[in-house]
């Protein structure tokens, strides 16, 4: 369980599923990341149920058998939330519903309560929004007859908090409203993005919580939201930044995650606008997180998704300080040697191998190896500026000079 602070935490437990596709590892790590969610969120996790089977029970997720044990634990238990690894139907959330009687949420709600939470402008509230209508639409049947019992607490932020008697008109004509209103932003910050001159423009991107804003504060001297939880960072902020004497625009954005919910995409478009229309993309990894591979993965899955996977890309490794590999015993015939066990020095060489120069390990908490960064930077950022505009080449050496 979670380190816990003064803050009332609500009472959760968590429901998995092992199948053909999920196996029992990857779904206890899938585990551990919806704890650490619903931590962010508000929850103080006091258990998880999982169960092997071939695929989810259409109606409940889980087996009759299984449900009956959960029911026991939340009634001796006094538990307030309970909370599935996986998206649920309308259907299955109404089913388990009427068998639990406390609050049901799965892991896209709660991903989507988090940025409820962590949205501090107007735009990015909008985008919060919109996304959770999207989502609550088709479940509004069962949802707002559960709601009369509630008290708040996570999932019960934003759309639907009193207004029990909403019905599907009335939410159609909000999306489309703040579809409209998310429209009109669209166009005034696609504008803003076109008047910022011929500055190259680099974009942050990674997992959520991998030291994207911390990395940003380093650089640019500047003094973004940065926390050791998910989704601290929801804004876009965009900071001029000079490395050597080479000017350019650096943009921190919202941090990706596994299982990123479909509504939450479409609704950030404009955020993610600002890494498809940059020049260059800093890819940057907790490579202290045991499954940080799998991390990268689902970041460029959702580079690939919005036209962005083949843009010029500096892998960046963060958290160099925290790494710790796992102990191999060589005379242990019965463990096989595997990344796990790899060094720091093996890994630089592995990610040489893939990605050429285009890499560079880092810990921008205790600013290890930043200057080899802002070398690896200044050199991309030339190269972009150069070509296009071979006239400014002499301005700027091809060895970056001393650090300011």
């Amino acid at each position: 369980m979670l380190e816990k602070d003064n803050h009332e935490y609500e009472k959760a437990i968590l429901i998995g599923v092992v199948t053909q596709s999920q196996t029992e590892e990857k779904l206890e790590e899938y585990m551990d990341e919806l704890e650490f969610l619903a931590y962010t969120a508000g929850a103080s996790v006091r258990k998880r149920f999982s169960q092997k089977m071939n695929k989810p029970n259409p109606k409940t997720f889980i087996g009759t058998g299984k449900m009956e044990e959960v029911l026991g634990y939340v009634k001796s238990h006094d538990i307030d939330t309970v909370i599935f690894d996986d998206e649920l139907s309308p259907a299955q959330q109404r089913n388990i519903e009427k068998m639990l009687e406390v609050k049901i949420i799965d892991r896209t709600y709660l991903i989507l309560d988090i940025f409820a939470q962590r949205a501090q402008t107007s735009y990015a509230r909008t985008q919060v929004e919109l996304a959770q209508y999207e989502y609550l639409l088709p479940r509004l049947v069962g949802l707002w007859t559960h709601l009369e019992r509630q008290k708040g607490g996570i999932g019960m932020r934003g759309p639907g908090e009193t207004e029990i008697e909403t019905d599907r008109r009335i939410v159609r004509d909000r999306i489309t409203l703040l579809k409209a209103k998310l429209q009109k932003i669209d166009k005034q910050m696609a504008t803003q993005r076109g008047n910022r001159g011929k500055l190259v423009r680099v974009a942050l991107v990674g997992y959520t919580n991998v030291g994207k804003s911390t990395l940003m504060n380093v650089v640019s001297k500047s003094d973004v939201f940065a926390e050791n939880k998910l989704f601290a960072t929801l804004d876009t902020t965009v900071r001029k930044v000079v490395v050597g004497n080479l000017p350019f625009l650096l943009t921190d954005t919202v941090g990706f995650i596994r299982k990123l919910p479909t509504q939450l995409v479409e609704s950030f478009k404009s955020t993610l606008d600002e890494v498809r229309e940059s020049d260059l993309l800093l890819h940057v990894v907790d490579i202290s997180h045991e499954s940080f591979e799998d991390h990268i993965a689902s970041v460029n899955k959702i580079l690939d998704e919005i036209d962005a996977i083949d843009k010029p890309t500096i892998m960046v490794f963060n958290k160099i300080d925290q790494y710790q590999p796992e102990d191999y015993d060589e005379t242990d015939l019965m463990i096989e040697r595997s990344t796990q066990h790899y060094s720091l020095e093996e890994w630089k060489k592995t990610w040489m191998s893939r990605s050429g120069d285009d890499v560079v390990f880092i810990s921008a908490i205790e600013k290890e190896n930043m200057e080899g960064f802002r070398k690896k930077v200044y050199d991309k950022v030339r190269e972009i500026h150069v070509s296009r505009f071979p006239y400014n080449a002499f301005l700027y050496p091809d060895i970056m000079g001393e650090e300011e």
